[in-house]
């Protein structure tokens, strides 16, 4: 890792740098209802605290970037919210959601402990500047069309703003129309800007805009993609799972069941661990 680890604040609620392992992002795609959720979270801090993973429970309260008019979008914004703080404090466990426009980081930051950048909006100088400002942890998504070294200059703009706290999540790259690749030079490129790097292995194995309007996936390639980042350095891995994603209403095609995250979990830390043994 290039980044000076005692440099960087610990997210409220976990301790990365104490655990020597990596932290997990995790949660479904967008609140669906309370029932998905707190399943959900439930099952994922179980797998925190027996494989000593420092989680933070991630889904956003509202999808904007939908191919069709038609698809799901959220429950409402303060309704999800609220769910998401109820989590957040039932649970004591972080929270991150994404936003979509400046005026939604005043209020999403009052409900969670991280604000999320979409990767399409990684460059949208007001939206960095407007969640720079609420004093949260921001984890900006690296935009698909980028490469990792170029994401520094979202990351000045929060600095610049009087933001230190920065997370940066690598999604993969656009490769043709309707596919993604992962070039993993961007893992240590970005970590060089001196910010904890998290490989997001579900969203990197879309398929995006298929010719019916809902994207597709590859889930079969996600621990794939999983052990690949842990073996160059990533700080942390982002995974979006739902209790049965065939029934999910938003990105089901590329989410991992929730019952898989077990075997998933346990291979991705044995091998943290034996890649630790060579530090």
């Amino acid at each position: 890792m290039f980044y000076m680890q005692n440099q960087i604040p610990d997210i409220p609620g976990i301790k990365f740098r104490e655990s020597g392992n990596f932290f997990l992002i995790a949660g479904p795609c967008v609140v669906e209802g309370e029932d998905v959720i707190h399943e959900t979270a439930r099952h994922l801090i179980s797998l925190s605290e027996k494989y000593s993973i420092p989680l933070i429970f991630k889904s956003s309260y509202r999808k904007a970037n939908r191919s069709r008019g038609d698809s799901f979008t959220g429950i409402g914004d303060i309704k999800a919210l609220r769910i998401l703080a109820d989590v957040r404090q039932k649970y004591s466990v972080p929270v991150v959601t994404d936003i979509h426009n400046p005026e939604e980081a005043a209020m999403a930051a009052e409900f969670v402990d991280v604000l999320q950048i979409p990767a399409f909006l990684c460059r949208q100088t007001d939206l960095l500047t407007a969640a720079a400002r609420t004093g949260k942890w921001v984890n900006i998504k690296k935009g698909q069309f980028l490469s990792g070294s170029s994401m520094k200059f979202a990351v000045d703009k929060v600095k610049e703003s009087g933001n230190s706290y920065i997370l940066l999540t690598d999604r993969g790259n656009s490769f043709g129309y309707q596919d993604l690749i992962v070039d993993f030079r961007n893992i240590p490129a970005m970590q060089k800007i001196g910010v904890p790097v998290i490989m997001d292995i579900t969203h990197s194995l879309q398929q995006p805009n298929q010719a019916e309007g809902v994207s597709g996936g590859n889930p079969e390639m996600i621990e794939t993609i999983g052990k690949a980042a842990i073996s160059v350095g990533a700080d942390g891995i982002f995974i979006e799972t739902h209790p049965d994603p065939a029934t999910a209403k938003s990105d089901g095609a590329n989410m991992l069941k929730l019952s898989e995250m077990d075997n998933l979990l346990s291979r991705l830390v044995a091998l943290r661990k034996t890649i630790n043994t060579f530090k």
